[in-house]
């Protein structure tokens, strides 16, 4: 890693909570890494101090958990880097992983983003190969559970998981920083999706590799985390989708929640797991019904930001967009 002095090609951060030993995992990886010209921030979010200053990478301890989209923007402007990389402090790259994302970066001007091949460290198929998009707003990892060979070539992705993903500063200086109002979840699929209105690309880079362990920060399926996951997809749709597809939202919503029931009944998919981990399936109606109520609540604020937003794509070349790397609400819940 290069001196902190010395203003790097990339600005790596991992944002923590647990600063455990899967973070001294995730910077060891880093340690190895065959591009040498970054450097490290850690923003720690546990609000007690419990990341340890360590050779090589700077942390910002905040006093509270300020949210994965707030502790990603404190490291950009505190950057001064070309490219920023985010991964999860659950999350070990392999040596290769930043010189495969530059390579792909630096390919083409228009790319301002690139998703990783993120591999679950349990079984070694893929966590993510980028991201698809339910026409609800829900958003899910393209391949998940599949064998990384099915996704061999570097391509087009809509957009990366923000796990372990490369930007361009020059992206993220047109359209803005991740939303901080989203907290935690969905906030990669909002930025991803204002990108792609202002014409930037996203490339899938299959020599990028991460192994993540899944959630293992945040869980896998909390009462906290579907109360979020409902209501950030709402703010994602307001925000990001043409006005067209609002109207056909609710219908996408409900085909989604009755194959949650239906898949709960034969103990799979998301539902069955929240009911495994403690969840009580008669409280997720509750949790819809807040997360709509927070949108009234907020949607002033959201429609200043979608009337705003830079757009250099027509509503129907977005649309057509969206449709090619969607995902119907079956898949969704079963996945």
């Amino acid at each position: 890693m290069v001196p902190a002095q010395i203003h790097p090609t990339v600005t790596v951060v991992v944002p923590t909570l647990a600063a455990d030993e899967s973070l001294d995992e995730c910077l060891a990886s880093l340690d190895r890494q065959t591009f040498r010209d970054f450097e490290v921030i850690v923003i720690d979010n546990s609000g007690s101090g419990k990341a340890k200053p360590r050779d090589g990478a700077r942390i910002i301890a905040n006093d509270r958990n300020v949210g994965f989209g707030a502790a990603v923007n404190q490291a950009f402007h505190q950057s001064q880097a070309p490219f920023l990389a985010v991964l999860n402090d659950d999350a070990v790259a392999q040596p290769g992983w930043l010189e495969a994302l530059l390579s792909a970066v630096e390919r083409r001007a228009d790319i301002g983003m690139c998703a990783s091949q993120v591999r679950l460290a349990d079984n070694g198929l893929l966590d993510s190969a980028g991201m698809l998009l339910c026409l609800d707003g829900s958003s899910k990892q393209r391949g998940h559970c599949q064998p990384p060979a099915s996704y061999p070539r570097q391509e087009e992705a809509l957009l990366p998981s923000g796990s372990a993903a490369l930007y361009r500063r020059e992206m993220l200086d047109e359209i803005g920083l991740f939303d901080e109002g989203f907290f935690l979840y969905c906030e990669d699929t909002d930025l991803g999706l204002r990108a792609r209105w202002a014409a930037w690309e996203c490339s899938y880079v299959p020599d990028a590799i991460v192994e993540h362990r899944y959630s293992h920060s945040a869980g896998t399926a909390s009462a906290l985390k579907a109360y979020l996951v409902e209501r950030n997809r709402l703010f994602v749709i307001f925000k990001n989708f043409p006005l067209s597809d609002l109207l056909l939202v609710p219908f996408y919503a409900v085909s989604r929640y009755f194959w949650h029931f239906v898949y709960a009944l034969k103990g799979r998919g998301k539902a069955a797991q929240f009911q495994r981990d403690g969840g009580s399936l008669a409280r997720l109606p509750w949790y819809v019904l807040r997360a709509h109520l927070e949108l009234l609540g907020r949607f002033p604020h959201i429609w200043r930001q979608r009337r705003r937003m830079k757009r250099r794509l027509t509503s129907k070349q977005f649309r057509r967009l969206m449709h090619r790397f969607s995902i119907r609400p079956r898949q969704v819940a079963a996945l």
